[in-house]
């Protein structure tokens, strides 16, 4: 009895050890394909295009955070990209207006300190949402030359559209995370990208999907992007317009 369950065990152990060879041979594959490789650097070299192209620009953002479906904050501000390629933003926005304490009553005082600790939370858990965000948007060349080499990229089993074509990457910023691009075949650019990640805890996925336009005569850019915090229903909505040259 004690023979066959071993023997069991061999064969299961076996099967597996299979199964994990043919996944790293395939990966292998994919990484050395021509194919693979041209439209990685396709991509790599627009994006890099297009963020030397945009620091030439800048451009006005609205920041729209919604709590179970009810907005609670809109922003806006003044971006250009600043030398280190990172995002500077100048508030647009008028500063808040300062409430003085008149001597109300102590249920009230309290009941905006509850109120004022809730929205401090949910814009913690914002910031840390975006951050985490900037390290996907817009693709990174040496990440996604990474990718490849790991062969962490694959072509997407359908088609996005007419005159366009996928890339799947995995394990792109985190492990077991997800990061389909949609290219178009003609201009080499992003159309669209969505992302399935996470923060700390696995349980607390972050799902995005991000659109990008063109400027005429100039580069791409993220025209649209929604982040949805799954776990506190919390959705950020990024809207940028007015590209004007500097």
């Amino acid at each position: 009895m004690r023979s066959k369950s071993r023997q069991g065990l061999q064969i299961s152990l076996l099967v597996l050890w299979v199964i994990a060879a043919g996944i790293l041979v395939t990966r292998l594959v994919a990484a050395q394909n021509p194919e693979m490789q041209q439209k990685v650097a396709e991509v790599k070299e627009a994006a890099a295009r297009n963020k030397q192209a945009l620091a030439q620009y800048t451009w006005v953002e609205q920041v729209s955070i919604i709590l179970k479906g009810e907005e609670k904050k809109q922003e806006h501000f003044q971006v250009r990209l600043g030398p280190d390629g990172k995002p500077q933003k100048t508030s647009l926005d008028p500063p808040p207006q300062s409430s003085s304490d008149s001597g109300g009553r102590r249920r009230g005082r309290v009941k905006e300190h509850v109120v004022e600790k809730k929205t401090e939370e949910y814009k913690e858990y914002a910031e840390r949402i975006k951050s985490l965000i900037q390290r996907y948007v817009p693709p990174d060349k040496d990440l996604l030359e990474q990718a490849r080499q790991q062969g962490n990229i694959m072509m997407g089993p359908q088609a996005a559209g007419p005159g366009q074509y996928r890339l799947v990457i995995s394990n792109y910023v985190k492990k077991g995370d997800n990061m389909t691009l949609v290219i178009d075949k003609t201009q080499k650019d992003l159309v669209s990208l969505s992302i399935a990640s996470c923060l700390d805890d696995p349980k607390d996925a972050v799902n995005v999907s991000v659109q990008f336009s063109s400027i005429p005569g100039g580069p791409n850019h993220v025209s649209a992007e929604t982040i949805n915090g799954v776990s506190k229903q919390l959705t950020i909505t990024i809207q940028n317009s007015n590209y004007q040259r500097l």
